[in-house]
């Protein structure tokens, strides 16, 4: 992605609210989400961030747009997004490019497709196909993997081969997403061969990054890796869910299921991968690791193969909210340090052949950081249930309790650029039915 007028830092926009520093949703950003106005029974439609409010792209006409613009805003004012991910990059570009222009101080006002955020209600942005969960921090990978296999925390194909497994599309959820706490069977008592069954009391929260692909592949043909972005419409925020109690039990042979399937929460707004051009770092491998193999290299990837995103996990319990006390931050950590890049990603999972479509989501792994604070999940902060984590109102958590909510946001931010903001990612857990 090359930087182009729609990335100057200097563009500010007639809604006033983009203009503040402090705002996730810039004129620079214009992430795509699907909403409509909150309670009502309105047709749900693309928009795009701006500050606080909503663009609504079905109100605008195609002429304020204009060519080649508007063939793109026609299917991005659809009730999901898999028409416009399809039309690929150049039509992503035309519409951004258009709405940039549209938005800036100076156009006249658009006053009447604006929606309050507040005032919206958001459903997932594409019909999601397939949804593909990966493993890509290296730093989470040896900390869960030392917890649970001391003398071989690491094992000898992560460094040669970015580690997936295909997820459940079908209980991914938007931000605000409440679902009961999972049941199911867990390691038998000592002394005994039945396994216990019963509500999850291990639950816990993954700190991810979410991949929207684009434009697809045909079946049996492979996506190249230095072509692999062109793929990929934007990133998002996700929160895969994870009853480790289910897990220990069941993953062998075949690796998780009923410890993943029961829900999975991403950000309404998908931030494209253009809007992040100028946020782009290294991707860095230690010289005494094994390099990529061919089909997961090519020239550009070291110089800027990596994404400079903030993340970050925050954590309200019922008790909090019911004192009117925010959600309090309990981790950090930044998507430049995964193991394995976006584009890596989608090239291991076509190489075989595989066809991904419009629509499908890819989640990056649990994002933990090289230092203990900068871990992405209970499992690695509380050293295996084995060390608490207090919060500011003193209450103590290893695993999630009913009533808390996890909230997880993002931003990319570099000196003397506004900060390209993801929103949040909420998700509240409630007692087992």
């Amino acid at each position: 992605m090359h930087i182009n007028e729609t990335h100057d830092p200097s563009l500010t926009s007639w809604v006033a609210t983009a203009n503040d520093p402090a705002s996730d949703f810039p004129i620079q950003n214009l992430p795509f989400a699907v909403f409509r106005r909150a309670g009502s029974t309105e047709t749900f439609r693309g928009g795009v961030a701006i500050g606080d409010q909503v663009l609504d792209l079905a109100a605008l006409d195609p002429a304020t747009v204009g060519e080649p613009a508007s063939a793109a805003l026609a299917l991005a004012q659809r009730d999901t997004l898999n028409d416009f991910m399809a039309a690929g990059p150049a039509a992503w570009s035309a519409l951004r490019l258009a709405l940039s222009r549209l938005l800036r101080a100076g156009a006249a006002a658009q006053q009447h497709a604006l929606v309050p955020q507040a005032a919206a209600e958001f459903s997932i942005p594409a019909r999601i196909g397939d949804y593909t969960d990966f493993y890509t921090s290296i730093h989470h990978a040896t900390s869960v993997g030392r917890l649970f296999r001391p003398d071989e925390p690491l094992l000898p194909n992560y460094k040669w081969v970015p580690i997936g497994y295909h997820g459940r599309a079908s209980s991914i959820g938007v931000s605000g997403q409440r679902f009961p706490r999972p049941k199911g069977q867990t390691r038998p008592a000592s002394g005994t061969d039945a396994p216990n069954f019963g509500p999850s009391r291990r639950l816990d929260y993954e700190l991810e990054v979410g991949i929207f692909v684009g434009t697809g592949n045909a079946d049996g043909d492979a996506i190249p890796v230095d072509a692999a972005e062109a793929h990929v419409f934007g990133l998002c925020l996700l929160n895969d869910w994870s009853a480790r109690d289910l897990q220990a039990w069941e993953y062998q042979p075949l690796g998780p299921f009923l410890a993943k399937n029961f829900a999975t929460t991403i950000s309404p707004w998908i931030v494209t991968l253009e809007a992040l051009a100028p946020y782009r770092a290294p991707w860095q491998r230690d010289a005494a690791d094994p390099q990529p193999l061919p089909y997961l290299d090519y020239p550009a990837l070291r110089e800027a193969g990596a994404f400079d995103v903030e993340l970050e996990v925050l954590l309200q319990t019922a008790t909090m909210r019911r004192e009117g006390q925010q959600a309090a931050s309990v981790s950090r950590s930044n998507f430049r340090d995964s193991y394995w890049s976006v584009a890596q990603m989608v090239a291991h999972h076509t190489v075989n052949g595989c066809g991904l479509r419009p629509g499908d989501l890819l989640g990056s792994g649990t994002q933990s950081g090289p230092e203990p604070e900068a871990a992405g999940s209970l499992l690695e902060l509380s050293g295996g249930g084995k060390a608490a984590i207090t919060l500011p109102n003193g209450e103590q958590r290893t695993f999630l309790e009913d009533g808390d909510t996890v909230v997880l946001r993002g931003r990319a931010v570099r000196p003397g650029l506004p900060r390209i903001g993801f929103g949040e990612a909420a998700g509240t857990v409630l007692p087992a039915r």
